[in-house]
């Protein structure tokens, strides 16, 4: 049984689709443009001052759009648990798993982190380039893109595979300069019943895991973060699309954080080249996601039994 939530009139819909749009789309320009235009100086001058201020921006840009979510969406009841053991500063370095739903995860996570945890860069596609202004700010801010190539195309041209390496190396590596925190949605897409059907996953609430970008950031950063964070997030009354998110159609969202100890193996091996190395580390991801595919269904029977009671 899910809660019911009271529908809004058409006229308090549109309106409200239209005020959060214009201001969204607005907020999006400002800072998307202010951050290319910024960032295009570095290449007449390089300067860390200029990606500070462009991290400044940045997040002002989710401020904006948290202040929305506080004051224009009010109703959206929002479980935040953070393990007592995790240690989060504005000035920390991290690196985060997180379950992929929906597109509505990675405003969940920057409504979270914005006053908890440095600016969140997460790994994403390449094409995202070629959005206008937005696609060149993720770029300027250090967002890691790449290029997914087929194993047809890897196997006709094994240099894309290094060459998709080096280029994930070089973007960790610059985010050494300063805090950040790193996110990998593991399971590489979003989870759908039918992706989980054809993979024959495992796990109830999870796709399989994928090893390789973990491995290789835990690689190039591990030693130097302060901490491996797993989120986990649950719509308990079902995953919503951007639009009902926006239009304030989800009654609850539950946000759960834990930190993961990086064992030493982990840190001291080479996933790339050691093919035992690499069976073990699927191994240990495993079991932290089976540890994960545990809590969601734990925390979908509380809220269920409250929903009932």
């Amino acid at each position: 049984m899910q809660t019911q939530t009271k529908k809004p009139s058409l006229f308090k819909k549109v309106t409200r689709g239209l005020t959060i749009g214009s201001v969204f789309t607005g907020n999006t320009l400002i800072h998307s443009g202010s951050i290319v235009g910024l960032g295009l100086t570095k290449l007449i001058k390089p300067s860390a001052k200029i990606d500070e201020t462009n991290t400044h921006l940045a997040n002002n840009w989710l401020s904006v759009n948290n202040w929305m979510i506080d004051h224009i969406l009010p109703d959206t009841q929002w479980d935040i648990r953070i393990d007592p053991e995790l240690k989060l500063e504005l000035d920390g370095r991290y690196l985060m798993t997180c379950n992929h739903q929906s597109w509505v995860d990675t405003t969940v996570n920057q409504y979270f982190g914005r006053t908890r945890m440095p600016l969140t860069r997460f790994f994403t596609k390449w094409e995202l380039i070629f959005i206008p202004l937005v696609g060149q700010a993720f770029k300027i801010l250090g967002f890691p893109m790449m290029k997914r190539h087929t194993k047809s195309q890897i196997a006709k041209n094994p240099e894309l595979k290094h060459h998709d390496i080096m280029e994930a190396r070089k973007s960790c590596e610059q985010l050494l300069s300063q805090p950040f925190t790193l996110l990998n949605y593991v399971e590489g897409t979003r989870f759908t019943q039918e992706k989980h059907d054809k993979q024959k996953s495992p796990y109830r609430h999870l796709l399989k895991p994928k090893a390789g970008g973990l491995a290789l950031a835990l690689h190039i950063l591990g030693k130097k973060i302060d901490s491996l964070v797993d989120m986990t997030i649950v719509y308990p009354d079902g995953v919503p699309d951007y639009s009902e998110f926006w239009l304030g159609e989800v009654p609850r969202i539950v946000v759960h954080l834990r930190k993961i100890d990086i064992p030493q193996w982990i840190l001291d091996g080479n996933y790339e080249e050691d093919r035992q190395f690499r069976a073990k580390f699927y191994q240990w991801l495993s079991q932290v996601w089976l540890e994960k595919d545990a809590l969601i269904d734990d925390i979908k029977t509380e809220y269920h039994r409250k929903t009932a009671s």
